[in-house]
């Protein structure tokens, strides 16, 4: 099988910043079968709820391409890392529940970009933790950490895909 490559990529301008700006999460198989275009999830034929998390700060996506000549294989080690601010017992009961599924992961940067951790094989908390802080200037809040192994990276989503399956239900912390 021939991998022929198709084009180059220019030098971008230097207009884009890092950061999330919310993650939607929705049941593991709820998706249904995506539409996928150029890499881009244009539709979805299932009725996933998406339950949003807003976002400030510290979190961020990373994804790791793991390739091996020996082998001939290779896949995407995606790992999202997510910093809720302030402690509540709401949101620390919907962390446990999050820490027992394995959810599909939609997320938004702060360019604009709409992301799908976890399309396939479902997302997992790998690690996490619930914190006071010490000093006055220290989160008090979660931090979770999920990965996914895909054989692809994450896909680029159209917005409205998220924003039509977003449910209005929200915890104010």
């Amino acid at each position: 099988m021939a991998c022929t490559l198709t084009t180059g990529r220019s030098l971008p301008c230097r207009d884009s910043v890092g950061g999330l700006k919310a993650v939607w999460f929705a049941d593991y198989g709820t998706l249904g079968t995506l539409t996928v275009t150029n890499g881009n999830v244009d539709s979805i034929s299932g009725s996933p709820t998406l339950f949003q998390y807003d976002l400030k700060g510290n979190s961020s996506l990373e994804q790791t391409i793991t390739a091996s000549t020996e082998n001939g294989t290779s896949f995407y080690e995606q790992a999202l890392n997510l910093t809720y601010t302030k402690l509540d017992v709401a949101t620390q009961e919907e962390i446990k529940l999050i820490v027992k599924a394995r959810p599909h992961v939609f997320l938004e940067d702060y360019n604009g970009n709409y992301l799908l951790v976890g399309a396939v094989h479902g997302a997992e908390v790998s690690g996490g933790t619930i914190v006071s802080g010490a000093a006055m200037g220290d989160l008090s809040g979660f931090t979770l950490t999920l990965t996914a192994q895909e054989t692809i990276p994450a896909y680029f989503v159209t917005a409205s895909v998220v924003t039509s399956n977003a449910s209005a239900s929200k915890i104010a912390p």
